[in-house]
């Protein structure tokens, strides 16, 4: 099937990590080197609603993993408890949130956000 010429299908639960438009944007956010360049990129190819959702769910997951009460998160993030049950689930039986959140909480809040292959910074804040 010619993607280009043809009508883009959704992605599916037992295939999505081959969208190669996918893999495109995943390879396209490695290759950012700092936080501001991430920014950068994302408010090119996402409104600023889908930044702010993005962005909410992960304050969300960061915030299940302090056990913090959903209700509790509610109230900061303004997310449905349908949305935070959703992270939740991620949180549980997916791999995302694990992987960047084991960064996250290992780190003071002014440190690099991410290492790279070897510990060395990958993401620095403002550089």
């Amino acid at each position: 099937m010619d993607r280009v010429n043809s009508m883009r299908r959704a992605l599916q639960e037992n295939d999505w990590r081959k969208d190669p438009f996918l893999r495109a944007l995943c390879s396209a956010l490695l290759q950012c080197r700092t936080v501001d360049e991430v920014a950068s990129f994302l408010r090119d190819v996402a409104t600023l609603y889908e930044m702010e959702a993005l962005s909410t769910r992960l304050e969300a997951a960061r915030l299940i993993t302090k056990r913090i009460p959903y209700r509790e998160i509610v109230e900061r993030t303004g997310l449905s408890t349908a949305t935070i049950t959703r992270v939740a689930q991620f949180l549980k039986n997916g791999e995302g949130y694990k992987n960047v959140l084991k960064v996250s909480t290992h780190h003071h809040a002014h440190s690099p956000v991410g290492r790279g292959r070897h510990g060395s910074s990958r993401l620095v804040a403002g550089r």
